[in-house]
């Protein structure tokens, strides 16, 4: 119990934004230098789903899962103000913070700088991402700032059911465009492929082993052997990521940065606005933590793939996502940073 946080991620996790860096360098070079790979890897893809990207999300979130237990998934009704926080940031502020700061700077601050075609498809691309709260790499930043896992479940797990009925309609409201067509089998497959499957592998694993070999062989001899394998997961996907679009974003070095301004500050306002809504709701760190990070992160696979799907690989809108998935890693290894240094001001606090 006397670890630091950082001690308890051994190697990986005490550098993981060298790694980081590394991964997204040697992904943007792989993709410039070899081609060939990700060519070779994009042609395992389903409904604008990369199979491997997929695998290796599982592969993350498989551990986290394991570690829920689902007789304490029934008892999070009885708190139901981590799920309102929530429902509230990712839906009723987060897509407008993200068009009007995203409108901001990309027409007044940077308008000398970015032609106004240009601007609108960077526009469309950031909506895309604030309108998809995140599924999948949350249950990582979950892990990191010691979230309560079974309630982070059943917030990411109410929010893909949201993501179903409101995703079209805001993205249409925000953007004003009429009809807008978004890939539904790539909608489902996400869910399925980066919360359904690895949330059953999880569960039908742990129930096996405890009847098997009992609890104390699960919690204490089992799960320790996945420790560095969320981590080992998040790093390729990240080459892999990147190694999609490395001439692209070798090609506008520029844009890039332009992009990652608005994009940056809107991760950080709505983390606090979250954050700071668990802490004056009264709620306990493992849950107000998630919570933010829920909000500040994006469903980024959904919307890289709805961009290539609407406006093509090679697209400003694409580009535009992309940049999210640049930017979204480094900053929310920030902000597990900020959550973890300030969970003594949610001390003394329990789920009623």
């Amino acid at each position: 119990m006397t670890k630091t946080p950082a001690a308890g991620l051994g190697l990986f996790g005490k550098y993981l934004t060298l790694w980081v860096i590394i991964c997204m360098i040697a992904g943007v070079l792989i993709g410039r230098f070899l081609p060939f790979i990700p060519e070779f890897l994009g042609t395992f893809e389903y409904a604008n789903v990369s199979i491997p990207i997929a695998i290796l999300i599982w592969v993350m979130i498989y551990p986290m899962m394991l570690k829920v237990d689902f007789q304490s998934v029934k008892y999070v009704g009885k708190n139901p103000k981590g799920l309102v926080l929530t429902w509230v940031v990712n839906w009723l502020i987060k897509p407008f913070t993200m068009f009007a700061i995203a409108w901001f700077f990309f027409y007044i601050v940077f308008s000398a700088l970015i032609p106004t075609e240009l601007a609108q498809d960077y526009l469309i691309g950031a909506v895309l991402l604030g309108a998809a709260p995140c599924t999948a790499m949350v249950f990582v930043w979950s892990y990191l700032t010691k979230g309560n896992a079974a309630y982070t479940v059943v917030q990411v797990a109410t929010n893909d059911l949201i993501i179903l009925a409101l995703f079209v309609p805001i993205v249409g409201f925000l953007l004003g465009i009429g009809g807008i067509s978004i890939p539904w089998a790539t909608l489902f497959l996400s869910v399925v492929l980066f919360v359904v499957i690895p949330l059953l592998g999880g569960v039908l694993t742990r129930v096996y082993l405890i009847r098997k070999k009992g609890e104390e062989y699960f919690t204490k001899t089992f799960v320790p052997k996945f420790d560095n394998i969320t981590i080992i997961g998040l790093l390729l996907t990240l080459v892999i990521i990147f190694s999609f679009q490395g001439t692209v974003i070798l090609e506008h070095p520029l844009h890039i940065l332009l992009i990652a301004v608005p994009l940056i500050i809107q991760t950080f306002l709505i983390f606090f606005i979250a954050y700071g809504g668990g802490w004056f709701l009264k709620l306990p760190h493992s849950i107000a933590a998630p919570a933010g990070m829920i909000g500040a992160s994006n469903f980024f696979e959904l919307a890289v793939a709805v961009s290539i799907a609407l406006y093509g690989t090679g697209s400003p809108v694409a580009l535009a996502t992309i940049v999210g998935v640049l930017v979204e890693v480094p900053v929310m290894l920030m902000l597990v940073k900020i959550a973890n240094a300030t969970k003594d001001r949610f001390l003394n606090r329990e789920l009623d």
